[in-house]
């Protein structure tokens, strides 16, 4: 059990600081509405994972044949998601009236749901998130012999490391918020924005080249 709990760690880890566009949305996410915004958009992450997880984990031979059949499409799709999602956020329009400290808090249920709902679909309509799920649900587990039980632990280690290396860059990008001003919010949109259109491109490439 140790060494599944040492795997666990590491993998959660390892996965927690890939450079994706989720990470980039939730440290703005943090900046920009603050903490409890930021944990909602990140549950809507964990969520997602766990569906994507459960998918894996429940049907690994139709997933398998499905990215074998499908990878391409998949990667395209997504990257085209991506790019929507990044033109939307680099041309969002800053609201009128800021606080004094330029930040757009999050106080409403609603908003909260709506940050959620934004976090999963980021990463539920982002392919690579499968593909890595896939890589993680079927190569590490062979590698420490996982059945049962013993797989669930693993999983559920990975996602409790994973969820809690987000709470510390969520804190962390908190301290960010004294150099936001209205000006620089709006190229922090801009960035992002650009970010995810990158990426987007990134893998419609990736979907038309690899073979």
């Amino acid at each position: 059990m140790g060494l599944v709990i040492f795997k666990g760690v590491v993998t959660g880890f390892i996965l927690s600081i890939m450079i994706g566009p989720v990470f980039f949305m939730l440290i703005e996410t943090s900046i920009v509405k603050g903490i409890r915004a930021a944990l909602a958009f990140d549950i809507g992450v964990l969520l997602s994972d766990i569906i994507y997880i459960s998918i894996v984990f429940f049907f690994l031979s139709e997933v398998t044949a499905a990215i074998d059949e499908n990878k391409n499409i998949l990667t395209v799709i997504g990257g085209i998601i991506l790019i929507i999602f990044g033109v939307f956020n680099a041309l969002k329009k800053q609201e009128a009236k800021l606080n004094t400290d330029f930040i757009q808090l999050v106080h409403q249920p609603r908003d909260y749901g709506v940050l959620l709902m934004k976090g999963f679909f980021l990463n539920f309509l982002n392919p690579m998130v499968l593909f890595y799920w896939f890589a993680v649900l079927t190569i590490d587990t062979d590698r420490v012999a996982l059945g049962g039980w013993q797989a669930i632990s693993f999983i559920a280690i990975i996602l409790l490391t994973f969820f809690s290396v987000d709470i510390l860059k969520i804190v962390g990008a908190k301290k960010l918020r004294v150099f936001i001003t209205a000006s620089v919010l709006k190229r922090l949109n801009l960035i992002l924005g650009s970010i995810l259109m990158v990426f987007g491109i990134v893998l419609i490439i990736r979907g038309f080249v690899t073979k």
